[in-house]
């Protein structure tokens, strides 16, 4: 028998059980909340999860996080057993099989620690012996086969760094490296690592770099020349598969809305516009989409925080804005993450109103945002609501949760209801026809 056959009063009952089905299957995508408020915690993409862990909520340091998959709609808590320490500015990294965390901050501790997180088998293990000095503040990429860290901030400020092939250090040449730093950028060009920019104090700013190869365990060239931007921290640094854009940040004085592309090939810099760029900012975040480079967030130094930001096109040296519209609250040391299909961004802080575990996902290709999900989903209740119609409710305000439909359940076809429904503050109610077509329903 189709579905399409049942009667009313029987499609009724049956739409009752596949609620209560829904409701008594949590792995079906309606289980976990998200982390913990906090901010300056790492984020990285699995290839269909984003990592999140650490930060600080004001009075901790955390050594928490979760995971949230986008097609679920949900997240899943990360363990604790054998977590490191919590700490903020650490560093993180995908392997391809798991998560590396190192360094950071605890309050009191320059960390030289770090472990390997297994979202397969949610767990922790513990890195290998040999690690560089403790430090926060520098950088971190994965280089295909190996991490490599450098610079940062103990008591000094450094210029070493370490190489990291799971579970053993290698040393890392220092000659011809750039001066000691923090707070500058770090991107793997797949062969080479360019760093750019930093501070080696809190009134001297670098506006300079250096291009090391681990192949040859060798620092070669000096990141400088005409066009390049001027020195800085708290900027941003995203690599193109050709170029190196650095864009944002601050020098003391000056909050940034200007940048630079460079060309390693060629050795050159070019100006990236200002025209309709976003405003000045710091504390942003920026993420490559294989086309754009969009920014997001941040603050100017004097209270304004932004939910705003911008996409960048290199190929064009243009603008385009980032919609507003249903983006999360402004926000500052907020993480993101590029999916392959959208810009997830998540926690963060602001003077205003403290510490966030909300979030949003941007789509560039229709400049729309979705929110991300802070608790399960509520229960999905009906109720007849007169002979052929009846009345689905769940508990207001199911935040980054919505209705979805599907008129035969022996598919996965299930797609947004895009029905509007009331909200009196306690419960979200919508109206649905149980005459032809007949839909079941779902919130995820």
């Amino acid at each position: 028998m189709k579905f399409s056959n049942l009667s009313p009063t029987l499609h009724l009952v049956l739409l009752s059980l596949v609620l209560l089905l829904a409701a008594s299957h949590p792995a079906d995508g309606q289980s976990g909340n998200s982390p913990s408020q906090r901010n300056r915690q790492t984020a990285v993409w699995t290839g269909t999860e984003m990592l999140v862990w650490g930060g600080y909520n004001g009075s901790a340091y955390l050594n928490t996080g979760g995971r949230h998959n986008p097609a679920a709609n949900t997240w899943t808590t990360m363990t604790i057993s054998s977590a490191p320490l919590g700490r903020v500015y650490h560093g993180a990294v995908w392997t391809g099989s798991q998560m590396i965390i190192w360094g950071g901050l605890n309050g009191v501790n320059y960390l030289s620690s770090g472990s390997h997180y297994s979202p397969t088998a949610d767990n922790w293990t513990t890195s290998g012996g040999g690690a560089p000095v403790g430090r926060y503040y520098h950088t971190t990429v994965w280089m295909g086969d190996e991490m490599i860290i450098w610079g940062g901030y103990n008591v000094a400020y450094l210029n070493d760094g370490g190489r990291y092939v799971p579970y053993a250090w290698r040393s890392m040449s220092s000659s011809g490296a750039p001066s000691p730093r923090a707070l500058h950028t770090a991107v793997s060009t797949g062969s080479e690592m360019i760093i750019w920019g930093g501070c080696n104090s809190s009134t001297s700013y670098l506006g300079d770099g250096g291009r090391y190869f681990p192949a040859l365990n060798n620092w070669d060239r000096t990141v400088t020349g005409s066009g390049a931007p001027s020195a800085r921290d708290f900027h941003t640094a995203v690599w193109t598969g050709s170029q190196m854009i650095i864009w944002g940040g601050q020098n003391g004085t000056t909050r940034f809305n200007d940048g630079g592309r460079y060309d390693p090939a060629a050795d050159s810099w070019m100006t990236v516009t200002t025209v309709s760029a976003p405003g000045l900012r710091d504390h942003h975040t920026a993420v490559w989409t294989g086309t754009e480079m969009i920014v997001w967030g941040g603050w100017n130094g004097t209270g304004n925080y932004y939910n705003d930001g911008g996409r960048y096109n290199p190929l064009t040296d243009t603008w385009t804005a980032v919609s507003t519209y249903g983006a999360p609250t402004p926000r500052y040391y907020h993480s993101a993450i590029w999916t392959g299909r959208e810009m997830i961004v998540w926690g963060g802080y602001t003077g205003p109103s403290g510490y966030f575990n909300d979030g949003g996902r941007y789509n560039p290709t229709t400049d729309t945002w979705t929110a991300l999900p802070t608790t399960a989903a509520p229960a999905l209740s009906i109720s007849p609501s007169g002979p052929d119609s009846a009345v689905l409710s769940w508990a207001s305000p199911a935040v980054g949760h919505w209705l979805e439909q599907n008129a035969d359940l022996r598919t996965t076809n299930w797609t947004g209801a895009g029905l509007a429904a009331t909200d009196d503050g306690t419960t979200k109610r919508v109206s649905v026809s149980l005459n032809a077509p007949k839909n079941f329903y779902r919130l995820k």
